[in-house]
């Protein structure tokens, strides 16, 4: 097994990468991304840059490896987000298997999740598929509904497993975000050389 490796994925050109480090300054990063994007549309770009700059916020909370915030052109709002991370073996886990990762990751707010596996060229993997029930709104204390999909990938070259999440609101369009996702997923790489 491999200590020194890199992954990669391929994104979709519609799918906006979120800064993540830290001396990037997201509310001048979000202006200037939602001018390019807003361009000869009637996108409102100061809407845009407020969305952009919550959405990478709110991922670098997280600190995922990679993040990215789904638009497509002539759209204010991220319709979904993407996250990849990395899960590294430790004393309380000392094996990531695609069961554990099946177990965490699943959870029943809204009925029992999907679960799948699959073989992807990256190695072995888990899909979960899940509706969970996001924070509550203030006043009323009614919560959204969270679609997600989750896959844990297991790279035969290395210990770690590579998580990916995508989650969104916007209702009826699970089946397509899905299905792209999927095709997302399958583009990663593990380069150990």
């Amino acid at each position: 097994m491999s200590d020194t490796w890199n992954l990669g994925i391929k994104m979709p050109d519609d799918w906006v990468p979120l800064p993540l480090e830290p001396g990037i300054d997201l509310t001048a990063w979000a202006e200037e991304q939602a001018e390019e994007l807003a361009r000869g549309t009637s996108v409102d770009a100061a809407n845009l840059a407020h969305h952009l700059r919550e959405r990478a916020a709110d991922s670098r909370l997280r600190a995922p490896v990679y993040a990215f915030a789904f638009l497509p052109q002539g759209i204010e709002t991220a319709i979904a987000i993407l996250e990849v991370d990395v899960i590294h073996p430790d004393d309380t886990v000392p094996e990531i298997t695609l069961d554990w990762i099946a177990e965490t990751f699943s959870a029943d707010d809204f009925g029992a999740p999907e679960v799948l596996r699959a073989k992807l060229p990256a190695g072995p993997a888990v899909r979960i598929r899940q509706n969970l029930a996001g924070e509550p709104a203030e006043p009323s204390g009614a919560r959204t509904l969270i679609e997600t999909v989750i896959y844990g990938v297991r790279p035969p070259e290395i210990e770690s497993a590579v998580v990916v999440l995508a989650s969104w609101t916007a209702p009826g369009i699970g089946d397509k975000l899905v299905e792209g996702t999927d095709a997302i997923v399958s583009s990663l790489s593990i380069d150990t050389t």
